[in-house]
C-alpha cells in the first residue's frame, strides 16, 4: 500500500469523516458527493462499510447496473484487501455478463475516487477495495472528535427496558446470578452507547411464600421480640438487629423444614402460609418486618453488585406488581381470555404452527395465589404505564424460554402490550466447571457469588503484589479491577446463549482473549504516554508502517462492531473487537519503537495512535462494565 509520508498534513478540516477536497468528485462521474448531510445522519457518523457501499452502489449505477449490487463488507482476507464487494456475481445473472467484466467496470469507476487507494477486479469477479491513507486518517480524526466516538446512533428516540438480575430477598447471590447481572449490565450500557434510553430493573423476588417462611422462622427463633406483642406501637420499631448472613441462613433452613413430611413440618408450612396471606392483606406487623428484611437483604445484594460494577435504575420487586394484578384479571376477563381449568384460572396461548406444545399460561392457581406468570404480566402493565418502552428485554436463563413465550403471547392477546412494542427473552447458558456441568463448590453445593469473586480476587492480588509499577496503597483496588475484568470478560467473550467453562488460569492470563490482556494494553499505553508525552489532538501527517495502518483501520471499524452487537444483542462482539484492537496494537508496538524514534513526525503519529487506541479501548471496556487501571 502507498506510504503517505509525502501527502499533505491531515488537519481536522474534514466533513464528518471525509476530506473536504474529496467531497467534490470528478464532474459527471455519478459518484456520491459526501457533504455534511450524507456523511452524518441523525447526528451519527456513517460507518466505513456504509460510506463504501454508497460509493460502490453509485459506481454500479453509473456503469448501468443496479445500485443494489454495491453492498460492501469488511474483507475476510485482510492480506489481500481491506474491503470487498461480491455484487458482480448476482449482476451476472441479471445482465448475462461475466462477473469479472462487471467488477472491472465498477473498479474502473472507483479508481477515480481520491478516497480509494485501490479498486480491482480479481478472480472470477470479486471486487477488492482499499481506502487511501488520507481517508483513514481523516475518518479516525473525526471519530475521535465525535461525542459518540463513531458508534452509530439511533435514528429516532427509543426506550428499552431491561429486566436482569433477578435476586431474591433473604437469599445470597450465587453464581447462577452472575450471567444475568454481567450480560444485562453490558446490554444496558450498549443500548445507551447507541443513543437510546435504557432502563434497568432488577425485578426483585420480594413477595410470596418465601417471605412468609422467613417471618415464621423469625417468630419461632425470637419469641422475645416486642413486635410480636399485641398492641405494640410500631412507631417505635427500630429494626430486628440481624445481619444479612443470618437472613441468608434462615430461608433455606425454613424452606427445608416446611417440606418435612412430619406433623411439625406440616404445622410450620401452614404457619408460613398464614403469615404470607396476612402480609399480602397488609398486616402492619408483618409489613414492618418485611420492609426490614428487604432493607437488610438489599444492602447486601447491592454490595455484591457494586463490587462487580453492576447497577440498576430501579429496584422494583414482585410486590410492586401486586397492585396491578386486579387490573390484569379485569383485562383478561374483558377480552374473554380467562377460564377455569382444574381449579386454576388460565389463558390459552398456543398458536397454529407451534413446533412444541405450548400449554395455557396459569394466571391464578387453584388456591387463588399468584405465580411468576401473574407477576410478570402485572409488571408489564406497570412498565407500559410508567415508561412506555419500545422494547422490553428479559435477560434470564435460557431454560425459561417456554415461560416467556407464554407470558409474551398472553400480554399481546390481552392488549397489555401494544403490537408495536417488542418483547424479547435474551436467554443465556450456564457457567460450567471443568467437568462440563454447572459450576459448584468442592462439596457439590451451589457456590455463592461472593465466594467466586473472593477466589478470583485472591488470584489477582497475588499477581498485583508482584508488580513494581504500582504503589502499595493502590494494589487492593487494582486487584479488584483485575478480578472483575477477568470474571466479566471471561463470561462476555462467549455468546450469551452458549455455556462456557470457568477456567481461572485461562481468565487471568496476561495474553489472549482475557480481561487482563486488555487492562495490560491500556496500562502499557499509559506508560508510553507518561514517558513520551500525551498529544493534544489527532494531527498525524501520514502512516509510516503497515502495522500502524492496521491499527488505524481497526479503530475506524470499531463502530461496525457496536452496530452488530446491538443488532444481535450480543456483547461478545464488542469483546472480540476490543481484543482484536489490543492484539493489533501489540503487533504495532513490537514493530514500531516509539521511545527511540528520531523522526518527529513519525513519533507524533505513533503517540497519536496510542492515545486513539486507549480512547477506544476504554470506551469498549466501559460498555462491558470493566474499569481500567493506570498501571499494572
Amino acid at each position: 500500500m502507498n506510504d503517505c509520508r509525502g501527502c499533505l498534513k491531515v488537519k481536522q478540516q474534514t466533513i464528518f469523516g471525509v476530506a473536504k477536497n474529496s467531497a467534490n468528485f470528478v464532474q459527471g462521474s455519478a459518484m456520491p458527493n459526501y457533504d455534511l448531510y450524507t456523511i452524518r445522519k441523525a447526528d451519527s457518523m456513517n460507518t466505513l462499510t456504509k460510506i463504501l457501499t454508497d460509493k460502490t452502489s453509485a459506481a454500479f449505477e453509473a456503469c448501468g447496473y443496479s445500485a443494489e449490487l454495491g453492498a460492501v463488507t469488511v474483507s475476510d482476507r485482510p492480506d489481500l484487501c481491506q474491503f470487498q464487494c461480491n455484487g458482480a456475481f448476482a449482476g451476472a445473472k441479471l445482465y448475462h455478463k461475466a462477473p469479472r467484466m462487471i467488477a472491472s467496470d465498477v473498479a474502473a469507476k472507483l479508481a477515480n475516487d481520491p478516497d480509494i487507494a485501490k479498486a480491482e477486479a480479481v478472480g472470477a469477479g470479486f471486487l477488492n477495495i482499499d481506502l487511501s491513507d488520507g481517508f483513514i486518517l481523516n475518518y479516525v480524526s473525526d471519530m475521535l472528535a465525535d461525542p459518540a466516538l463513531g458508534i452509530p446512533q439511533a435514528e429516532k428516540p427509543e426506550t428499552i427496558v431491561l429486566d436482569y438480575g433477578g435476586p431474591n430477598v433473604a437469599k445470597p447471590l450465587h453464581i447462577g446470578h452472575l450471567r444475568a447481572a454481567v450480560i444485562g449490565e453490558a446490554l444496558k450500557r450498549l443500548v445507551r452507547a447507541t443513543g437510546r434510553t435504557a432502563i434497568g430493573d432488577v425485578h426483585l423476588g420480594d413477595w410470596g411464600l418465601q417471605i412468609g417462611l422467613v417471618i415464621a422462622e423469625l417468630k419461632e427463633r425470637h419469641p422475645e421480640w416486642e413486635i410480636w406483642q399485641e398492641g405494640y406501637d410500631l412507631s417505635g420499631f427500630g429494626g430486628i438487629g440481624i445481619t444479612a448472613e443470618e437472613l441468608n441462613e434462615i430461608y433455606p433452613f425454613a424452606s427445608k423444614k416446611s417440606k418435612e413430611e412430619t406433623p411439625e413440618g406440616e404445622a410450620f408450612k401452614a404457619k408460613a402460609k398464614a403469615v404470607t396471606a396476612a402480609l399480602q392483606k397488609g398486616d402492619p406487623v408483618y409489613t414492618a418486618l418485611w420492609k426490614e428484611i428487604i432493607r437488610i437483604s438489599c444492602a447486601d445484594v447491592k454490595r455484591n453488585y457494586d463490587t462487580l460494577n453492576v447497577s440498576f435504575d430501579y429496584w422494583y420487586g414482585e410486590s410492586d406488581a401486586e397492585k396491578y394484578v386486579p387490573e390484569l384479571i379485569d383485562r383478561l376477563n374483558e377480552k374473554g381470555l380467562l377460564y377455569e381449568s382444574e381449579g386454576a384460572m388460565v389463558v390459552d396461548v398456543a398458536e397454529e404452527g407451534d413446533k412444541i406444545t405450548v400449554p395455557p399460561v396459569i394466571v391464578k392457581k387453584s388456591d387463588n395465589s399468584n405465580i411468576y406468570a401473574t407477576t410478570d404480566l402485572a409488571t408489564l402493565i406497570q412498565r407500559m404505564k410508567d415508561w412506555k418502552p419500545d422494547e422490553v428485554w428479559y435477560v434470564v436463563d435460557s431454560r425459561q424460554s417456554l415461560h416467556f413465550t407464554q407470558v409474551f403471547r398472553c400480554a399481546k392477546k390481552a392488549g397489555i402490550v401494544p403490537e408495536s412494542v417488542k418483547l424479547e427473552h435474551l436467554g443465556f447458558g450456564t457457567m460450567n466447571g471443568a467437568d462440563g456441568k454447572p459450576y459448584k463448590t468442592r462439596d457439590g453445593g451451589v457456590m455463592r457469588l461472593e465466594t467466586l469473586y473472593g477466589m478470583v480476587y485472591d488470584y489477582a492480588k497475588g499477581m498485583v503484589d508482584k508488580s513494581t509499577h504500582s504503589a502499595e496503597e493502590d494494589k487492593a483496588d487494582i486487584a479488584r479491577r483485575v478480578a472483575v475484568a477477568a470474571i466479566k470478560f471471561g463470561d462476555l467473550i462467549n455468546h450469551r446463549a452458549k455455556d462456557y467453562v470457568f477456567d481461572l488460569d485461562k481468565f487471568m492470563a496476561a495474553e489472549g482473549k482475557t480481561g487482563s490482556f486488555l487492562l495490560y494494553t491500556v496500562a502499557r499505553i499509559n506508560s508510553i504516554l507518561k514517558q513520551n508525552g500525551t498529544p493534544d489532538g489527532f494531527d498525524s501527517e501520514g502512516i509510516y508502517a503497515d502495522s500502524e495502518r492496521a491499527v488505524l483501520l481497526k479503530l475506524a471499524l470499531s463502530g461496525e462492531a457496536y452496530a452488530a452487537a446491538y443488532r444481535e444483542k450480543a456483547p461478545n462482539m464488542v469483546c472480540e473487537d476490543a481484543y482484536k484492537l489490543a492484539d493489533c496494537f501489540a503487533k504495532f508496538y513490537h514493530d514500531c519503537h516509539i521511545a527511540n524514534e528520531q523522526d518527529a513526525a513519525k513519533k507524533r503519529a505513533w503517540l497519536n495512535l496510542c492515545l486513539a487506541v486507549r480512547t477506544v479501548l476504554e470506551r469498549q471496556l466501559d460498555v462491558l462494565g470493566i474499569e481500567t487501571v493506570e498501571l499494572f
